[in-house]
C-alpha cells in the first residue's frame, strides 16, 4: 500500500482530472485543498518525511492552527496530477499560531504551495466555522462560461444569482443560499483573500470578476458538483444570451417559491424581486 490508496488522497487526485478535463485549468490554473480529518491525518502520517523548514502563509488563520491539508502546488498543471501526485502537490502543516505552514509530503522536484494559499486557508477558517467543521474543501477553478458573464453583467451577487438560478430549474436546489461576486483584484495576495472569505461567510461559491470561481463544500464530490452546477447554469445562459437579448419566458418569483417549498430549501427574498417583463 502507498499513500496513493488512501482514500481522500484518491479523491483529491479525481477531482483534479475532473476540473482539467471539463477545460477550466489551461496552464498552471486553478488550485485546490483539502483540510485533513485527524483519522486521515494518522492514515498518512507513515509516509511524511523530514518535516521541511517554517515558510509564512501570508496571513493569520489561528482557528486553523495545528490543522493538516493537501493541496495543488504553485505552477503546477492540474493536467499532471493524475500522473505525478507526489511532485504537483503536497501535504502541509500550520503551526500552532496558523501563521506559517511546513511541507511533510509531496512537491518532491522542488516547490511550494498554490500561491493562493492565503485565500484557501482564510475560506477554509471561515467555512470551518459557518459549517459546525463539515466543510473541508476549496477549490478554484477558471470556469469559461462563469468567467465571459463577468463581462457582460453587473457584478452584484443578486444579479448572478438570480441569472444563473433561471437556467436550471436545480440551481436554486444546489446553491439556495445564492452565489458572491468579487470585483476584479489581484489574485494570489491578501486583500482578494480577505474579500472572498468575508462573501463565504454567506455563500458556498463566490465569482472573481474576469478571473473563476471559489467553491466551497464537505467533501470533493459536493464541492465538484457545485462548480459544474454553476458553470453549466451560465453556459446555459451564455447560449440565451447569443441567441436573444430578451427571454420570451423564465422561471418567475413565485415558480421558486413553490419550488422552495416541494424541495424544502430556503430562498432569500433578495433574490425574489420583480424583473422587468414578469
Amino acid at each position: 500500500m502507498s499513500i496513493l490508496d488512501v482514500k481522500f488522497v484518491q479523491g483529491f487526485i479525481r477531482l483534479c482530472n475532473d476540473g482539467w478535463l471539463q477545460g477550466w485549468h489551461e496552464r498552471n490554473g486553478g488550485n485546490l485543498s483539502y483540510r485533513i480529518k485527524p483519522e486521515e491525518v494518522e492514515e498518512v502520517r507513515q509516509y511524511f518525511h523530514e518535516p521541511g523548514e517554517w515558510k509564512e502563509i501570508g496571513t493569520s488563520v489561528p482557528d486553523l492552527a495545528g490543522e493538516y491539508f493537501m493541496v495543488t502546488g504553485s505552477g503546477k498543471y492540474f493536467r499532471n496530477v493524475i500522473l505525478d501526485p507526489e511532485d504537483t502537490s503536497c501535504i502541509i502543516e500550520l503551526d500552532d499560531k496558523g501563521e506559517n505552514y511546513r511541507i511533510l509530503w509531496g512537491l518532491c522536484n522542488g516547490g511550494r504551495p498554490t500561491s493562493e494559499l492565503p485565500s484557501h486557508l482564510m475560506n477554509h477558517e471561515v467555512k470551518k466555522k459557518a459549517s459546525g467543521g463539515s466543510h473541508r474543501v476549496i477549490y478554484h477553478a477558471h470556469t469559461t462560461n462563469v468567467i465571459a458573464l463577468t463581462f457582460v453583467l453587473p457584478l452584484r451577487d443578486e444579479v448572478f444569482t438570480r441569472e444563473l438560478w433561471e437556467m436550471a430549474t436545480e440551481c436554486p436546489v444546489v446553491f439556495p443560499d445564492g452565489i458572491g461576486v468579487v470585483g476584479w483584484m489581484v489574485p494570489g495576495g491578501r486583500d482578494i483573500a480577505v474579500a472572498t472569505s468575508e462573501l463565504m461567510k454567506k455563500y458556498d461559491a463566490a465569482i472573481w470578476a474576469h478571473h473563476g470561481m471559489f467553491a466551497s463544500g464537505p467533501d470533493f464530490d459536493t464541492t465538484f458538483g457545485l462548480m459544474h452546477t454553476i458553470e453549466k447554469s451560465a453556459e446555459i445562459l451564455v447560449k440565451t444570451l447569443s441567441m436573444s437579448p430578451t427571454k420570451l419566458q423564465t422561471i418567475t418569483p413565485q415558480n421558486f417559491r413553490d419550488l422552495a417549498k416541494d424541495f424544502k430549501v430556503t430562498l432569500p427574498e433578495e433574490f425574489l424581486y420583480e424583473k422587468e417583463g414578469q
